[in-house]
């Protein structure tokens, strides 16, 4: 199950995620899609600037400092809910990742001092 097109959440993360967010399914589907494009863009500089976790076929997932979804609120001009939505997705696809690769309390501790980004390729 995958989720909204264009981007590298789970479908199962994202039901989640949408359940848990204070933005409708719709609006998170628009708004990880839009995200997606702008991190894609940066692709290059998150492989120069952070940790990457995750190196799959279909996603790549860094560390970035806890402001890193604030910036790029203000950049796509979010407001606090989408931007919340957002970082919250992208921690649980991490938690999830982590899950099936038996990485899960790395990764839960990780996200105790950083936030999870997920780029698609």
């Amino acid at each position: 199950m995958s989720g909204p097109q264009d981007s590298p959440i789970d479908g199962q993360v994202f039901m989640l995620a949408s359940a848990k967010a204070s933005v409708g399914p719709q609006r998170l589907s628009e708004l990880l899609v839009r995200v997606q494009r702008d991190l894609g863009d940066r692709r290059g500089a998150y492989r120069r600037e952070f940790e990457r976790v995750v190196d799959a076929e279909d996603r790549e997932v860094f560390l970035v400092p806890t402001d890193h979804w604030e910036a790029v609120g203000d950049r796509l001009e979010l407001d606090r809910r989408a931007t919340e939505a957002i970082a919250r997705t992208h921690a649980e696809q991490l938690r999830r990742i982590g899950s099936r690769t038996d990485r899960r309390e790395e990764f839960d501790t990780a996200l105790e001092i950083r936030e999870a980004v997920v780029v698609g390729r």
